[in-house]
C-alpha cells in the first residue's frame, strides 16, 4: 500500500525549518519536514496547508514542487511530494512535534532524519 504524503520546505533566508517526530509516533524523534498524509478528495496543496495549520499554526503557500521521492518503510511505503513553501501567516508554534529548528544546509548532517527525506537532503546540500 502506498501512502500520499505531503510536505513543505519553509525557508527564511539561507535556513529552512525541520521538526522533529513525536517520541511515541513511529519513526519517533527523527527529524522531517512539516507535511502529512493527503486526505480523501483534498489536492496535495489543500493537504499540506492542512497539515500546517494543524501542525504549526502557520498558514503557508506551497509554490512549485522541490522534489517527489518513493520510500518503502517497514510498515508503508510512501510517496512524497515536498513543496518550496512561504508563510503567508503565523509563527511556528509546537503544537505535535517535539522540537523544531530553523537550519542551513550545512547542518544537515547534525541531525537524525527520517529515511525518506535522505535524497532530499543530499539535493539541498548539493544546491546551496
Amino acid at each position: 500500500m502506498i501512502i500520499n504524503v505531503v510536505a513543505a520546505l519553509i525557508w527564511n533566508k539561507d535556513k529552512f525549518l525541520i521538526c522533529q517526530r513525536p517520541e511515541n509516533k513511529a519513526r519517533g524523534l527523527l527529524w522531517e519536514f512539516v507535511g502529512g498524509k493527503v486526505e480523501k478528495g483534498e489536492t496535495e496543496r489543500q493537504a499540506l496547508i492542512r497539515e500546517c495549520r494543524e501542525e504549526l499554526a502557520i498558514t503557508v503557500e506551497p509554490h512549485e514542487v522541490f522534489m517527489t521521492v518513493e520510500h518503502e518503510y517497514p510498515d508503508v511505503t510512501v510517496h512524497l511530494t515536498l513543496f518550496n513553501c512561504g508563510i503567508s501567516d503565523g509563527e511556528p508554534q509546537l503544537l505535535e512535534h517535539k522540537d523544531m529548528r530553523w537550519i542551513t544546509a550545512e547542518q544537515i548532517p547534525q541531525f537524525d532524519f527520517c529515511p525518506a527525506d535522505k535524497e532530499i537532503l543530499k539535493r539541498i546540500s548539493a544546491n546551496f
